[in-house]
């Protein structure tokens, strides 16, 4: 950050330097310099009210680029260098273009983790749904709202594949026709008024997408299309989790790689806080539906991963790898990213590859979900906050960052992105250009529908233990509870934590209650192994529920 000097400027001569310091950004200090008039006053009195003056005069002047760009300034050399300014960068300034946020796909869940037996509510920015599998096993997408009361029908039921309102007992099939309601009289018909919006759905390459858009049909060539996914021996492990902050700060934390061997210092496999280092950045394309280009560290003089941006929040970075064979090696890293409300965002990340490594082989699917877990964790802190000082400061992203061109090309492309299309969404924080919520966010006290495949089982839903508590900070609600392997792993791990200790009791029991030495010790041993097993089988469950917590190690 001392390398970045700031520059001060004057309220009254905005052109004018007055001084260079390495500073820490967005700190505010006077200048310490006199001017003629101040040494020519006589008096302490006219000095003190002199001081005074200036004081207040300069009470708003910030240490930082963000001032400079606001008053039409410019950067100094040093830093034109190294910052991205109010310079050739921004030509696009004020550049908008058509866009409607509603005719759009968005991703909603992945289709293998949709359960079978119970409805699921979800969110598209502020428009709530309810998304279910039918009774021919096909997906149906409504307005989570029952128009007889507004009950919400991811509270509901399936009851013979129909949608079933657990307030009244309305029920709902297909195109949202409404076929059951057992308060009418006999004989009566049901009201023509008594159905549902509808929203398209569409299974594509495992991913369930909504076309938000009831006023024009929809455009299926809008749907993505993962290339590598198709090829012959192409394998992925997809997670999904919701997270505490806006989809946009999740696709700017997803587009920087610079950030990786500092957040995630020694927590994975390959993450080293000593390499982190410059970036290039080759940017090959810019339209009005994103950007794509490469990029590599600058010690390697190489760019070999492949980025793409595409609207409205679809991420990719792939790389090819050719062997000693000669044959092509393909990697994705794909992130579909869901604005989930103010605040909110949901995330279905599908790592994949043409060809598997031995080592990862050996490893079960839910390990490669619980250590998603934890590199969301590690960074969901300062995401967070970063989401609450936007909301508070009301500015776009250009007063507020101070972004190096040799690690955050992408984060401000993708908000001069925003630039361009932040007319046609409900809210959104762009480089030059920023449009809050004109509604406050509903808070939710008791969201049963996101735990809809838990407590399906239950007699009233929303039924939860402390564990799966509604909090966005607990690991179970913003991942397990989605994800049917990883619920189905910790329910299992409870299952044999609970018979393994049952058996160790009794185990234990019998070596006490025997006289025969051999009996005794046999009984011990076994004892200790259920007893080892079942502290395995708790420490698993652990793994897949309790949040990373972060252990600062002393340089």
């Amino acid at each position: 950050m001392g390398l970045l000097q700031p520059i001060l400027y004057e309220t009254s001569s905005l052109s004018k330097t007055l001084s260079y310091s390495h500073l820490i950004p967005h700190t505010c200090f006077p200048s310490t310099a006199k001017t003629v008039s101040e040494l020519r006053l006589s008096s302490s009195k006219d000095v003190l009210q002199h001081k005074l003056k200036r004081h207040n005069s300069k009470r708003s002047i910030l240490c930082s680029v963000s001032v400079i760009e606001v008053v039409g300034g410019s950067l100094s050399v040093e830093d034109e260098k190294v910052l991205f300014g109010s310079s050739v960068e921004e030509k696009g300034d004020g550049l908008k273009v058509e866009y409607d946020w509603e005719q759009e796909w968005y991703p909603l869940y992945l289709a293998n983790d949709v359960p079978e037996d119970s409805p699921l509510g979800l969110t598209v920015f502020d428009k709530q749904i309810v998304l279910y599998k039918d009774g021919n096993g096909d997906f149906q997408c409504y307005e989570d709202r029952c128009p007889h009361r507004l009950a919400k029908l991811s509270e509901g039921q399936l009851i013979d594949g129909r949608l079933e309102c657990l307030y009244h007992g309305w029920q709902f099939e297909g195109d949202g026709k409404c076929v059951r309601i057992p308060q009418l009289p006999a004989g009566a018909k049901i009201p023509q008024a008594a159905c549902l919006r509808t929203y398209e759905v569409e299974n594509s390459q495992g991913v369930i997408w909504v076309w938000m858009s009831n006023k024009k049909e929809p455009n299926f060539e809008k749907i993505p299309w993962f290339e590598n996914f198709a090829r012959p021996g192409f394998k992925d492990v997809s997670t999904i989790h919701e997270l505490p902050y806006d989809h946009s700060i999740l696709l700017e934390n997803l587009m920087d790689p610079a950030h990786v061997p500092i957040s995630h210092d020694r927590t994975d496999w390959m993450s080293k806080r000593e390499d982190a280092q410059a970036l290039l950045f080759k940017l090959m394309e810019r339209t009005d539906r994103g950007f794509a280009g490469q990029w590599g560290r600058e010690q390697d003089k190489e760019t070999p991963n492949f980025l793409r941006f595409e609207a409205p929040c679809v991420l990719q970075n792939n790389r090819e790898i050719v062997g000693k064979d000669g044959i092509t090696h393909y990697f994705t890293g794909l992130f579909l990213c869901r604005p989930a409300g103010q605040g909110k965002s949901m995330l279905i990340v599908r790592f994949g590859r043409t060809k598997t490594l031995l080592l990862a082989s050996l490893f079960p699917k839910w390990y490669f979900h619980q250590n998603a877990c934890k590199v969301f964790e590690q960074d969901m802190g300062f995401l967070s906050s970063q989401n609450e000082v936007l909301m508070k400061e009301n500015k776009p992203t250009k007063e507020l960052y101070l972004n190096l061109k040799s690690s955050d090309t992408w984060v401000a492309e993708y908000r001069k992105w925003m630039d361009k299309v932040g007319h046609g969404m409900p809210y959104h924080f762009g480089h030059s250009t920023i449009s809050l919520p004109k509604e406050p966010a509903v808070v939710e006290h008791a969201p049963a529908g996101f735990f809809a495949n838990v407590s399906a089982s239950l007699p009233a839903k929303g039924g939860l233990g402390m564990m799966q508590a509604p909090n966005l900070s607990n690991r179970y609600f913003r991942h397990v509870v989605h994800c049917k392997n990883c619920r189905n792993i910790v329910k299992a791990f409870e299952f044999w934590k609970k018979s393994l200790s049952a058996v160790a009791v009794i185990s234990a029991t019998m070596a006490i209650l025997v006289t025969g030495r051999q009996w005794k010790a046999l009984l011990l041993v076994s004892t200790a192994i259920f007893s080892a097993a079942a502290y395995a089988c708790s420490s698993a469950i652990a793994l897949n529920t309790t949040n990373f917590i972060r252990t600062h190690r002393r340089l």
